[in-house]
């Protein structure tokens, strides 16, 4: 088991989405160099001062590397580290070095949160070593010691945690994400494929009356039924792959016009729709996807609305673009404001993959607002 651990950790990639250099860390940089500064300086019991100042002020701008390089910091770090307790061991000092150095602990965090599983195993054995050195060098007793190794255990273990809770945010996103695609690939194939067999359906059928017809026309439904045909096929196996082998339903999904009807078998609080008069060339996918959108949004404002009295749902056509907006008067509940959970990724990805925007928070007046815009030509 434990060969397992070890190689399962020795094969570990480097984790995603590593930040790039931010002000906050010029910052942090700039805090320890003028801390180790004034510790420096207004210390009188530091061994060998200036030189200890200098080092502690001039390994803080490794800091503003810890992402991009974590082995390579720490090898730096805890190779500086190692070079003090050496030159305190034959110069017969004790302690040189700043209080201020304890930010070396970062680079341990950095290079557990952000570096590939050998890179890992390489630094902490870099880390491993210096520590054994540093105990060997200055030994102060049994309770230093196993307090040292903790707190080195603790800043590797605090980067294990933030990687793992990381990762899983991620996956849980990506899972999300191919769950929204594979529902708007199931909408797209049932609706469109609905149309297509009727397509078929009348092909066949003006073959079978076309006896008396010219042969052009003739040859025009044959042209008709076999690319219908071709297409039905294609599809069914693009969306069979999809679904795991389930069987195709041919059932027409709900689009714009039901939100009426969404809106009555909604429970309290009351549910006002707005809609347009003519929407009858919406294209399959924006029609469904803004059904989809008015639903979740809607289960959302009863789920987190806190007494709320009324929901509106309204939709605008113009100018090329269809808008759903759907708003709350309920007082926002601050988890909710914090974290906007995963149906709100659904939403983005569905709208995202229709060439639309997406917006969701606050309302100043009160309540929570969804604001989608999506084209009504859908990109090809």
């Amino acid at each position: 088991m434990i060969t397992n651990a070890l190689s399962s950790l020795w094969a570990e990639p480097r984790a995603t989405g590593a930040p790039e250099r931010v002000p906050r860390d010029w910052v942090l940089v700039g805090v320890l160099m003028v801390t180790a500064l004034l510790e420096g300086v207004l210390r009188d019991d530091v061994a060998w001062r200036p030189f200890a100042t200098i080092v502690a002020v001039g390994l803080a701008p490794v800091l503003l590397w810890r992402r991009t390089h974590p082995l390579a910091c720490v090898a730096v770090a805890f190779g500086t580290a190692t070079a003090l307790g050496l030159a305190s061991l034959l110069g017969g000092a004790q302690s040189v070095g700043l209080n201020t150095m304890i930010y070396i602990l970062v680079f341990v965090y950095a290079l557990v949160r952000w570096d590939s599983g050998r890179e890992i195993v390489i630094g902490l054995a870099v880390v491993a070593v210096a520590a054994v050195f540093g105990t060997v060098t200055d030994y102060t007793g049994p309770t230093e010691l196993f307090g040292g190794f903790a707190v080195l255990a603790t800043a590797a273990a605090g980067g294990a945690a933030f990687r793992y809770r990381a990762e899983s945010r991620r996956r849980a996103v990506d899972q999300i994400r191919s769950q929204e695609r594979v529902g708007l690939a199931r909408e797209l194939h049932d609706m469109v494929a609905h149309h297509v067999s009727a397509i078929a359906v009348q092909a066949q059928a003006g073959r079978a009356i076309a006896g008396q017809r010219p042969e052009a026309a003739l040859e025009t439904l044959a042209v008709i039924e076999g690319e219908a045909s071709r297409t039905l096929a294609e599809m069914r196996a693009m969306v069979q792959v999809l679904r795991d082998g389930a069987p195709a339903e041919y059932a027409p999904r709900p689009g714009v016009a039901d939100l009426v009807f969404l809106a009555r078998r909604a429970p309290v609080p009351a549910v006002d729709v707005e809609l347009p008069d003519d929407l009858d060339e919406l294209p399959p996918q924006v029609d469904a996807a803004v059904y989809r959108l008015a639903q979740e949004a809607l289960t959302n404002a009863l789920r987190h609305a806190r007494n709320a009295s009324r929901v509106m749902i309204r939709v605008v056509e113009g100018a090329g673009r269809l808008r759903l907006r759907v708003t709350d008067d309920g007082q926002i509940d601050p988890a909710r404001s914090v974290n906007h959970g995963f149906g709100l990724l659904g939403m983005t990805e569905r709208v995202q993959l229709l060439g639309g925007t997406l917006r969701a928070g606050p309302a100043p007046e009160g309540g929570w607002t969804v604001d989608a815009e999506l084209p009504t030509k859908v990109r090809r």
